[in-house]
């Protein structure tokens, strides 16, 4: 939701920037086959990476109980989802195809209470936070946020590569709401957007040097204070959001229930505690599908 672009989410920018050509060929053919021809490409080259030790040694003390033949068959899984996740980067403007009226013609499945949430969060005149992760398909959130009116506003980054940002934002002529680029603005233009209104989005699993400690799989990291210093600037509804794989190249769009932010003795939010919170409910999401999350950055440092 923070629309993470592929020359960053990508480790060392290194698939971003070989992806350029990729991507523009991508856009002639259909999503389902690009995306299975990228992730299987992925799988090949991933391992000869630097970053697949750095997965490896992540997976390793995150699920010290499993074996070293579980721990690969994860990463396997973790440049599949990455291929894949670039290959629908093409097709953004069809990738996301739920009709609520008719929901069994498209490969998207929604659960009847995600529904209602979302409901809510279009109908209560109220502006809102979503938080979202490196999981699944981390960019269809937004998509699928402004596909069925909800106004919105995703903090995004820049890629180190022109010629990605290039390609990226052609892509990204797709409605995906209002971009706010991280920055020394960005907070004074998300909060503008939450006094408008609006729902603001945001990835935060990412590893963040000026931020608060949490602790992410048993293990301390620094995680972005950005969300509960807006909450605590605008206190307004909280919810996480997500949209993973499912066989048969399905996803599963879900939404939390509102997350009720840390107070302290005074009442006033809690930075640290907050962002713990949110933190605790993206570890839970990663135990479910871990071989769709994002493990070959250095999340802890």
């Amino acid at each position: 939701m923070r629309a993470q672009r592929l020359g960053k989410a990508a480790p060392g920018g290194a698939i971003g920037a070989a992806a350029i050509g990729p991507l523009r060929f991508a856009r002639r053919f259909d999503p389902v086959s690009t995306a299975k021809f990228f992730g299987g490409i992925t799988q090949r080259i991933g391992p000869m990476m630097g970053e697949q030790k750095i997965g490896r040694d992540n997976l390793t003390k995150a699920f010290p109980e499993k074996t070293p033949e579980e721990i690969e068959a994860i990463l396997a899984g973790v440049w599949d989802n990455l291929g894949r996740v670039a290959a629908e980067f093409a097709h953004l403007d069809h990738v996301w195809n739920y009709d609520p009226d008719h929901p069994e013609r498209g490969g998207i499945e929604v659960p009847p209470r995600s529904l209602e949430l979302f409901e809510q969060l279009r109908n209560d005149g109220k502006p809102a936070l979503i938080f979202a992760s490196h999981l699944g398909n981390w960019e269809l959130p937004a998509v699928a946020a402004v596909a069925h009116g909800l106004d919105t506003a995703v903090l995004y980054r820049k890629p180190n590569i022109a010629a990605a940002d290039r390609i990226i934002e052609e892509i990204r002529s797709v409605k995906m709401g209002q971009l706010v680029a991280a920055g020394r603005t960005a907070p004074f233009k998300l909060a503008a957007a939450l006094q408008e209104g609006k729902h603001v989005g945001m990835l935060i699993d990412q590893h963040f040097s000026n931020g608060v400690d949490v602790t992410f799989f048993g293990r301390t990291c620094k995680a972005n204070p950005l969300l509960a210093r807006l909450l605590r600037q605008i206190e307004c509804p909280l919810h996480g959001a997500r949209v993973i794989r499912l066989p048969g190249h399905r996803f599963r769009a879900e939404l939390t229930e509102e997350i009720e932010p840390v107070r302290d003795a005074s009442g006033q939010i809690d930075i640290q505690g907050t962002m713990q919170k949110v933190t605790s409910v993206i570890e839970s999401w990663i135990r479910e599908t871990p071989e769709q999350w994002l493990w070959l950055h250095r999340r802890w440092r």
